[in-house]
């Protein structure tokens, strides 16, 4: 939007300057995105006459010029080539040392051609007031066509050509409608200045008549026809044509000009059509529909669109004359011979507006305004504006107003609780709470009336607010007085208030660890999933599910109790969809029935099927999907960097894994869930490949276990400087014993000179007993300050086989 501080200045006297009032405005929520002083574009530019022209020597274009710019300085040499220079043609001379920001030009004494320029004569394109100018301004015609008398020779260009302004553009946010019109941003300076606004003067008509035979109902929130006669039309003005330039909109005749006139000044669109260019069907003849495919309509900018279902069309009788609520059509245009004019006032709703130009690819001021919102209220006082305007600028006769039924807009009082303010605003910075007279001071700034209510010791309890229409699209809540209470007082004004003690934030210990098991899981290869908690009920088999009360739909209508079900049904479609494999895992809450209350839980799932294609360069591009151990393998990577080791216990029944490839997880003494294959059966209901392997274990006891100091806390441990001594050992035991406890026992009896244990080889077969298998291990021991002797690490080893003997009954092989 952007403001001319003139006009601004006609509809409110403010008292701030340039640079004060862009400050205001960006604090208020109007940010100022460019200041333009259009003074700049001339200073140093004065009026001029040639003296004499004479064509220059060495060039057929070139002109030299004698050029004088007052009695009190000597004529200048300008080197000239427009066409239309002539002797006592009355001139823009930029003088030495002018600098032109239309052009980026720095004037500076120059040879052209061998001849020296002191000097530039200027067009209107170099003062940056045309796009393309064919020669000169002859200032003798400017004057002439404003009825002004001509400056003296010497004196500044700028008052006579309109450059005495100085220009905001206006960044404005979606919820500030108003702000897209000049009495909407005068009404934001009065309300931070205090002081009144000047309304334009409008011309009072007699009630409108109903307009009930069109089909607006369904198109429009209000739609107004005036219409008007005796026009006399022709060019602009001067005060209005700059005031259009100003606004970055050329002119185009008197009419059309007043028209975009009330849309700047108001902010509400207009539209004018000839009526001799209409057929004689009288205002009944105008309706809104949806345009028919493949319809076209040329409009005012002088391209033919072709239209879809989503353009909303003005039409009158079966004729489309405009893209309702973006651009008239070029078949009702008015020129300047129109006598006869229907002057459309009209709300269009914002969504079918927003859809039409998208569906046209085109934008407008008038699309703009719509599809933020145009208030109602003020419609018909901006169509009385408008026709004010026509009266006096184009002698007009208005000789009536129709008016569609329009849909009334809401106007209900806000209600402004003094409680919600203060919680909401606080004090200010000095201490102080905002006064209620205050309160009552700032929202009839913005227009707003008000009516106080006590409470029972005499305090105001709330207000009951009136919003005045200009801003009823945008104040509709009561936090939206809040916040424009909290715009005029100053953000900067009220107290900083932290919380007491100020205490630094950042992660819990589970919550870093959390972090790190997902990270340990991803680096381990697996991708992370996230299911719904509800599920389809169960019952009867499982009477632990929790019932929704009031579920959306029969498949969600229960709390789950595992998360392993969703996991391998995401694998199957993954498999079924030509994926090589699926490694997933998720972390989520599972529910239960706890006898007469309920009960969650955190459960860590993951499922393991199929191959990773990113691994086929290492196989020869054959598959090879993971086995037992390779999976069992990646769970215990992503455990062993948060310190923890889960131990494998032979596992009991559990229907979901295979019974001789399965195991229970243990923690710290404690079974915490389970690892293995699924079970054959299981994998053939969810379509899956033999050895599907499946984790899901209990994440509380995980966490708990890792956040203990001796593993949270890593604390550093040097490099080895010694070598270590290695000693292997082959022993039979029963074929039932699990490797895990056979593992435990030798790291106890290993001492704290037993750095780490490992199972080369577990053998059954000849010559082994039948019901026994071999195990051979190999223990590394290191003394960190020294290195051992074979007289230190003989007593351990053997303290090693006698644990064995003692706990497993274990035999030394030779």
């Amino acid at each position: 939007m952007r403001v001319s501080l003139q006009w601004l200045r006609d509809l409110v006297p403010f008292r701030s300057d340039v640079d004060s009032l862009a400050e205001q405005l960006s604090m208020a929520g109007f940010e100022v995105e460019e200041q333009e002083d259009l003074a700049a574009r001339a200073a140093g530019v004065v009026v001029g006459q040639v003296l004499s022209k004479t064509p220059h020597p060495d060039a057929n274009k070139l002109n030299v010029c004698s050029v004088s710019i007052g009695e009190g300085s000597e004529p200048l040499q300008i080197v000239c080539g427009a066409a239309n220079v002539r002797e006592g043609m009355a001139v823009a001379v930029a003088t030495v040392g002018s600098h032109l920001p239309a052009v980026d030009l720095t004037i500076k004494p120059a040879k052209l051609r061998g001849v020296e320029s002191c000097g530039m004569l200027c067009s209107l394109s170099e003062l940056g007031l045309e796009t393309n100018s064919e020669g000169l301004v002859d200032l003798e015609v400017v004057a002439a066509e404003q009825g002004s008398p001509l400056p003296q020779l010497g004196e500044p260009v700028g008052p006579l050509l309109g450059l005495t302004d100085h220009i905001l553009e206006l960044a404005i946010t979606a919820n500030r409608p108003d702000g897209m019109s000049m009495l909407g941003i005068a009404r934001e300076v009065a309300a931070l200045e205090d002081l009144s606004v000047q309304e334009p003067a409008s011309t009072e008509l007699e009630p409108a008549a109903k307009l009930e035979t069109a089909p607006f109902a369904d198109h429009a929130l209000l739609f107004s026809l005036t219409a008007l006669e005796g026009i006399s039309n022709g060019p602009s003005p001067k005060w209005l044509r700059q005031r259009l330039e100003a606004a970055g909109q050329r002119s185009i005749n008197t009419v059309v000009d007043i028209t975009n006139l009330v849309m700047l000044e108001t902010g509400q669109p207009l539209h004018a059509y000839d009526r001799d260019r209409l057929a004689e069907l009288g205002p009944e003849g105008f309706g809104l529909r949806a345009a028919s495919s493949g319809e076209s309509i040329e409009l005012l900018d002088g391209q033919t669109l072709k239209l879809r279902e989503d353009n909303l069309l003005v039409s009158h009788g079966d004729q489309a004359v405009a893209l309702a609520g973006v651009m008239g059509g070029q078949s009702s245009a008015v020129t300047e011979s129109t006598k006869r004019i229907w002057l459309e006032a009209a709300v269009f709703p914002q969504n079918l507006v927003r859809r039409s130009s998208r569906a046209a690819g085109l934008r407008s001021e008038s699309s703009a305004r719509f599809e933020r919102g145009v208030p109602q209220a003020l419609t018909l006082q901006a169509s009385n504006r408008a026709v004010a305007l026509l009266q006096e600028l184009c002698q007009a006769k208005a000789t009536g107003r129709w008016q569609a039924s329009p849909v009334a807009s809401s106007s209900e009082a806000l209600v402004l609780r003094r409680e919600a303010l203060d919680r909401l605003l606080g004090p200010l910075a000095t201490g102080e709470w905002i006064e209620d007279s205050k309160v009552c001071a700032l929202l009839e700034r913005l227009g707003c009336s008000l009516q106080p209510q006590h409470d029972e010791d005499g305090q105001v309890s709330h207000w009951s607010v009136q919003v005045p229409p200009a801003r009823q699209l945008d104040l509709q809540r009561e936090v939206d007085l809040i916040e424009e209470i909290a715009r005029l007082v100053g953000y900067d004004n009220f107290g900083s208030h932290l919380p007491d003690p100020v205490e630094p934030g950042g992660l819990t210990a589970e919550q870093e660890l959390l972090r790190r098991l997902r990270s340990n899981l991803r680096a381990a290869g697996l991708q992370e999933i996230s299911h719904l908690s509800l599920v389809a009920s169960e019952e009867p088999s499982n009477p632990a599910q929790v019932a929704i009360s009031n579920p959306l739909l029969t498949d969600y209508g229960c709390l789950r109790t595992t998360v392993v079900p969703a996991l391998l049904d995401a694998a199957a479609r993954n498999l079924q969809a030509s994926q090589a494999g699926f490694w997933g895992f998720e972390i989520g809450k599972v529910f239960a029935r706890d006898g007469q209350g309920f009960a969650e839980q955190e459960r860590l799932c993951g499922v393991v099927a199929g191959e990773r294609r990113q691994g086929l360069w290492s196989t020869s591009g054959q598959p090879s999907p993971l086995n037992y151990h390779q999976g069992r393998g990646l769970l215990a990577r992503a455990m062993a960097q948060l310190g923890l080791s889960l131990q494998d216990r032979r596992l009991g029944d559990d229907e979901r894994l295979h019974p001789g490839r399965s195991a229970s997880l243990v923690l710290e003494g404690k079974v915490i869930g389970v690892f293995g294959e699924l079970h054959p059966r299981m994998a053939e209901q969810h379509d899956l490949p033999a050895g599907t392997l499946i984790f899901d274990l209990a994440l509380q006891p995980v966490l708990t276990a890792a956040s203990r100091t001796n593993r949270y806390c890593h604390a550093f441990k040097p490099f080895a400087t010694v070598p270590a001594s290695e000693r292997d050992l082959a022993f039979v035991v029963e074929e039932t014993q699990d490797v895990a406890s056979v593992l435990q026992t030798i790291r106890k009896a290993g001492g704290q000179l037993l750095e780490n244990v490992d199972l080369l080889d577990r053998y059954s077969g000849s010559p082994i007993p039948e019901g026994s298998c071999s195990l051979a291990v190999r223990l590394r021991f290191r003394d960190p300050k020294a290195t051992l002797r074979d007289e230190q690490v003989d007593p351990l080893l053997t303290k090693v086989r006698q644990s064995l003997e003692k706990s497993f009954k274990a035999e030394l092989r030779c």
